[in-house]
């Protein structure tokens, strides 16, 4: 077996998948450790072009019109020594009346001083559907900062939805930074859900604004923060078109010594559009607790139970 080969097995079994659906010829794939290229295929109508840099990769990815992905692309970046930088560049036009769904894993098992660094471009083409599910796994250790930001644009009657979660492994330092802009009777929707302890510290920036008519936005976070971890979240979402319509949510659990801010904006400049939001910031619901330790659970374990219940991802 190839060392390149070794090196992607071993990340795939950090993250509890099976490097064996690599295999079909059917399913893109794209895995980097730190900054070279272990593996990587593509799909009729789906162009990837990589470099490799100093520090990471750039790479610029084309899904040409009528384009419609049937399966899953994989997107695999790992960083396996203890400290170093790994950056990625990425450049994404999806054409006109296309259709495609990420899954992507960030896995950092040793890292001791580590940063991750991602900025994307990403346009998605008129009537088309991008979705970008983002999964990280870090060191136990919280060795690691992640700075990862995004510029979206999304065309008209066209769907852009990303979901984050970092749920195993220490934080560390996180600073999410995303913005998306929508035409008319497009659709965003942005998911973070994260879980932090120890001193890891959580920042969350996500902004939506809906110019086209007709467009929807929604913004969720779901944050935990134990121990002595601190959260700031701030979810901005503004309307300036007729029929223009948005939430904001915010649900945040704060355990311990933990400190949670959240700061939700809406702000609408058409007399016909709408936006609402809602935001809860407190401990585990008591009843909750109680219920299940009445059940034979510990309290520990029932109140990881009850923050694993928030953090869960909903199935579609």
């Amino acid at each position: 077996m190839s060392a390149d080969l070794t090196t992607i097995n071993d990340l795939y079994e950090k993250i509890n998948s099976d490097p064996h659906e690599l295999d079909d010829p059917n399913v893109a794939h794209l895995v980097i450790d730190h900054n070279k290229v272990l593996g990587q295929h593509q799909v009729p109508g789906l162009h990837m072009d990589v470099d490799e840099l100093e520090d990471g990769i750039k790479a610029v990815m084309r899904l040409d019109d009528n384009t419609v992905l049937e399966k899953q692309v994989h997107l695999c970046f790992g960083m396996y020594p203890e400290k170093g930088v790994q950056r990625i560049i990425m450049d994404v036009t999806i054409g006109k009346n296309a259709k495609i769904s990420l899954l992507s894993h960030c896995v950092f098992p040793y890292a001791i001083d580590v940063q991750h660094i991602m900025h994307g471009q990403i346009r998605v083409g008129e009537g088309s559907e991008y979705s970008y599910f983002e999964r990280h796994v870090h060191s136990p250790k919280g060795g690691v900062k992640v700075y990862p930001n995004a510029k979206v644009e999304i065309g008209k009657r066209a769907t852009f939805r990303t979901e984050f979660e970092l749920l195993r492994g220490r934080v560390g330092l996180i600073e999410i930074d995303y913005e998306a802009t929508c035409q008319a009777e497009s659709i965003l929707e942005m998911n973070t859900r994260i879980s932090g302890r120890a001193d890891d510290v959580i920042k969350v920036r996500e902004i939506g604004h809906l110019v086209g008519e007709h467009s929807k936005g929604v913004l969720t976070s779901k944050i935990a923060v134990r121990e002595n971890a601190r959260a700031e979240v701030y979810n901005e979402l503004t309307a300036t078109a007729a029929y223009a319509r948005g939430h904001v949510d915010c649900s945040e659990i704060v355990q311990d010594n933990g400190i949670v801010s959240a700061i939700p904006i809406v702000r609408v400049e058409h007399p016909k559009a709408h936006i609402t939001h809602e935001a809860a910031i407190g401990s585990v619901d008591n009843k909750q607790l109680e219920t299940l330790m009445s059940r034979g659970l510990s309290e520990d374990d029932a109140v990881e139970l009850i923050i694993s219940g928030l953090l869960s991802r909903k199935k579609k």
